[in-house]
């Protein structure tokens, strides 16, 4: 049911943070369990590029009992219904991305870091060969990035 909702509308001085999560879950499809409701307040609205593993290691250093898997399933749940993306890097590794606008990242070698490029900073014109049957559904640009030796 993916609707392209914007998570960054419920920000931070707003007294009904909460709330606003809740009806943004609703209106993606998502029943608003504690669960759901704790992860994305975590992650709606604050431009973060992160892995399963990071937000469970957040959520027990906050004091809060929740499974790995639990995390994984509802960043997943999120994915699904549009509210973050899933991005891949280095292999298999899973990383999830709380803009979902059109956009291309800069990975960060040395650091194992993802940045968002600036809009417009790359762009693919024409996609020459596609093998007939099919047709381009998007295309994110990665582009790795290593400190010069000086």
């Amino acid at each position: 049911m993916s609707m392209n909702i914007k998570t960054d509308m419920c920000v931070d001085d707003e007294p009904s943070r909460r709330g606003c999560i809740k009806t943004l879950l609703r209106m993606s499809g998502l029943r608003p369990t504690r669960q759901r409701v704790e992860l994305a307040d975590r992650i709606f609205g604050r431009g973060r590029h992160l892995t399963a593993e990071d937000l469970h290691s957040e959520v027990h250093a906050a004091g809060q009992e929740m499974s790995l898997a639990t995390v994984y399933n509802t960043l997943h749940q999120f994915q699904s219904s549009g509210l973050i993306r899933e991005l891949s890097f280095k292999g298999t590794r899973a990383v999830f991305d709380t803009d979902t606008s059109g956009h291309h990242h800069f990975y960060i070698l040395d650091d194992d870091k993802i940045i968002d490029m600036e809009p417009g900073a790359v762009s693919v014109t024409d996609v020459k060969s596609v093998p007939e049957g099919y047709e381009v559904a998007k295309i994110e640009i990665v582009v790795s990035l290593r400190k010069v030796e000086i």
